[in-house]
């Protein structure tokens, strides 16, 4: 692959010139990027012709869509990366997606990792184990299946039915090493670890639970329902009931898997629902045969795009990322690329991979089935939005409603914590939309103020906050970049302090010093320390505590204290380790990291003798006798080593 760098924008002597680097583009395959005035990715395609492809964008005359026309207004630069074949733009293609994200591509939201049945089949004693990826490591993987609590069950139900080992001993070279653990005692494991059963036996029961996995249940339902009923001829009660528990397990995990045809082979079938801004793609997982299980994926950016185009971008990004490739896809429409797609994918699987849109028959009717459950997961995420934006945009609007303003998208609440002016701390939550954004939370440590002093804490956050935010709006003005790229110059809608007229007073202090005018409104409690109303512009206004406003106030007011007492409590919890054992001459982070390891406390530390202190990791016994006479200064070193 050949690389073709262009200069970033902004430099001085080599600025973008769009024109000339379009009649540079190659008409060979490859992949391009485009990069925005701050240089963040916003868009990845491939084409078969570079030179083509690229050149559509930039065409007045052509019909873009409203997406599209919006990513071209904010292309300042872009690159592309030539490829010797359309099959490795693709493969190149998925791979910068799912890097970087880019906003105007059509992306999955969902980052799934299904689970799978591990058997390692090349230990002389195998197990049975949960995994979450396949590795090639010689051992025989069944799924992958769409719940994790389901296949938990099976494995314990098969640890159950054939005794298999938990332990990660290795054997046959540590048998007879360490004693037998529980699972022997209460009649769960047959101990290898022992050597009180064969290799040979073992393996026998390892073949049925590999049998059992592979759909055929029938030999171990005989078996048990022939030894319930002679348990209950021996009237061996508890037996039986055991016997009919396990049986009762092994039909519930039998009609999990149900019969969808019997070909016995592994395809996934494939089928969308769309409204104007998201997708959802419903997949049903057919395993031998058999529907293990169904997933539904959502997909945003989607404004614009056909069927095909969304399925073919679902497609791309989640194969790219399973370590299981079917033998057939069953798609409800072609897609894009769609012979591309299918040689990639035979790539992956390492054996010929099929897509197909059926057409007629039981594979139509399933397909239909799988867009029907689609369109019924959008119809309900539609009313789940509605209900959410009730208690998020919606309460946000009555917020503003109750103080008149016209907008208050962005809220931030500070608070402080302390213990007796003792490590003093400021928090700063973010809410956007009625919702936590939490990539802009800040944490503050006070600096100038010593003691207890809320409001001169306070003060100082609020200046720290608004003067940071100042200086960075001005940087970036001079470099000609959007406020949106600087981590403070966001400033809120509203204010909220954590306080009445005291707090809000503090915080109109400092806004006017700054020249700022941001509206500030304080959260007054009542005698239980419950929100009872809103101080605003020197005015207490109730508020409905029934309302979703208030359940809002309420969950910012919480999740600021919340987060100034977390990180108070980090740092005084680092503060008192430091102070009772870093001061110590010749104790390091690693020899109390080793010490508290090992005595688990402080106490047990404090009283230990030398001796005892270097048994801990990494301590020798000039750092022990250090520790000692730190916490007994009173005795000398002679008198500690005697006899």
């Amino acid at each position: 692959m050949e690389k073709k760098d262009k200069p970033s924008v902004g430099q001085k002597d080599n600025i973008f010139d769009l024109e000339e680097e379009l009649k540079k583009l190659p008409g060979k395959p490859g992949v391009y990027i485009m990069h925005d005035a701050a240089d963040a990715i916003i868009y990845v395609g491939k084409a078969i012709s570079l030179k083509n492809r690229v050149r559509q964008y930039f065409q007045s005359s052509r019909n873009k869509g409203v997406k599209i026309e919006r990513m071209v207004s904010q292309i300042a630069r872009f690159e592309y990366i030539i490829t010797d074949s359309e099959l490795e733009a693709l493969v190149l293609e998925c791979n910068l997606i799912k890097e970087h994200r880019p906003k105007y591509n059509t992306m999955l939201k969902d980052d799934k990792a299904y689970p799978y049945i591990r058997v390692t089949v090349a230990e002389a004693y195998p197990r049975i184990q949960f995994a979450r990826i396949m590795h090639k490591d010689k051992s025989r993987y069944f799924g992958p299946y769409t719940s994790a609590g389901s296949v938990k069950q099976t494995i314990e139900l098969l640890h159950k039915l054939y005794k298999i080992r938990t332990c990660s001993r290795v054997l046959p070279r540590d048998i007879g090493k360490e004693r037998p653990c529980l699972n022997y005692h209460i009649h769960q494991c047959q101990a290898p670890c022992q050597g009180y059963i064969s290799q040979e036996e073992y393996r026998a029961g390892i073949e049925e639970a590999l049998d059992f996995l592979g759909g055929n249940y029938k030999p171990v339902l005989g078996a048990l329902e022939q030894k319930m009923n002679e348990a209950s001829e021996n009237l061996e009660f508890e037996k039986a009931i055991e016997y009919r528990e396990l049986i009762g397990s092994v039909r519930a995990v039998a009609q999990k898997q149900k019969i969808t045809n019997s070909d016995g082979e592994d395809k996934d079938i494939l089928a969308l629902a769309h409204d104007e801004h998201d997708a959802v793609v419903q997949v049903f997982f057919v395993r031998d045969g058999k529907l293990i299980g169904r997933d539904h994926f959502y997909l945003s950016h989607v404004e614009g795009e056909e069927d095909g185009q969304i399925l073919g971008s679902f497609v791309k990004q989640f194969y790219a990322g399973t370590p299981f490739i079917p033998r057939e896809l069953m798609l409800q429409t072609e897609i894009e690329d769609m012979t591309v797609v299918e040689e990639w994918l035979t790539a992956k699987r390492g054996q010929k991979v099929y897509l197909r849109v059926p057409k007629r028959g039981t594979k139509e009717k399933l397909v239909e089935l799988a867009g029907k459950n689609a369109q019924m997961v959008l119809d309900q995420d539609k009313e789940r939005i509605r209900r959410e934006e009730g208690r998020t945009i919606g309460a946000a609007k009555e917020v503003a409603g109750w103080l008149g303003l016209a907008n208050v998208s962005r809220m931030e609440a500070f608070d402080i914590s302390n213990t007796n002016g003792f490590e003093s701390v400021g928090s700063m939550v973010v809410f956007e939309k009625g919702k936590p954004k939490r990539s802009d939370y800040r944490k503050f440590k006070i600096k100038t103020v010593q003691g207890p002093d809320d409001y001169a804490s306070m003060r100082e956050v609020l200046l720290r906050r608004f003067r940071h935010g100042k200086e960075e709006r001005q940087e970036l003005r001079e470099k000609n970049l959007s406020e949106d790229y600087g981590s403070f110059t966001r400033f809120p809608d509203l204010l909220l302090m954590d306080g009445g007229r005291g707090q809000v007073n503090i915080a109109l202090s400092v806004l006017d010093e700054l020249h700022l005018d941001i509206p500030v409104c304080g959260m007054v409690k009542d005698d239980n320390h419950r929100t009872r109303g809103l101080y605003y512009q020197n005015v207490e206004i109730p508020i409905d505590r029934n309302s979703e406003g208030f359940r809002l106030i309420t969950r910012i007011q919480d999740e600021a204290h919340r987060f100034a007492i977390e990180y108070h409590r980090s740092l005084r919890g680092k503060e008192q380790v430091h102070s009772v054992l870093d001061d110590i001459p010749g104790i390091g982070p690693a020899r109390r990291k080793a010490l508290m390891r090992y005595f688990k406390g402080l106490e047990p530390i404090r009283e230990a003798s030398v001796e005892e202190l270097m048994k801990a990791d990494t301590m020798n016994e000039r750092a022990a006798k250090s520790v000692y006479h730190f916490f007994h200064p009173e005795v000398t070193d002679h008198s500690q080593t005697e006899p």
